[in-house]
């Protein structure tokens, strides 16, 4: 089976399509991914994550970090070496480098460090005040008012 079907969804439900295109998405074969660089994602709150590559050899003027669209978009673009350089082995790749990660809905970043040749991205969810649960109080003993009757 190559895909799941969300037809049925389709027809019952209203404002889930980005939903049902990511689980597409992730279901895909995705033959030619690379797994460079190598990543970890962990939860170190409630509401809070981090994301840490290894990018051994870059900057962090060789690094960028972008947030477009719930979308997390790092790259990495080594300087070229100096043309004297020779070496016997390379095994320090410091190839250009693309990772793409869909974020949920509030989710942002909150902080980025390079330490040791790990990049970590901080993320937090931030959900608004309108969005937080809220306690409705319940009036007592009063009967409902008619704000406008009219004779059919």
């Amino acid at each position: 089976m190559d895909s799941l079907d969300f037809s049925p969804l389709f027809r019952s439900t209203i404002g889930f399509d980005r939903l049902m295109r990511l689980a597409d998405a992730a279901t895909r074969l995705d033959g030619g991914a690379s797994v460079y660089p190598p990543y970890n994602i962990e939860s170190t709150g409630e509401n809070a994550y981090r994301l840490t590559m290894a990018v051994a050899g870059f900057s962090a003027d060789d690094l960028d970090i972008t947030v477009k669209e719930n979308a997390l978009l790092v790259t990495g673009k080594s300087k070229k070496d100096e043309e004297t350089t020779e070496y016997l082995h390379r095994g320090i790749a410091r190839r250009a480098f693309e990772r793409r990660f869909q974020l949920a809905d509030h989710i942002k970043v909150v902080g980025a460090s390079l330490d040791n040749g790990l990049l970590h991205v901080d993320l937090a969810r931030e959900i608004p005040e309108a969005m937080k649960p809220r306690k409705i109080a319940i009036g007592a003993g009063s009967a409902p008012k008619v704000i406008d009757q009219k004779a059919a």
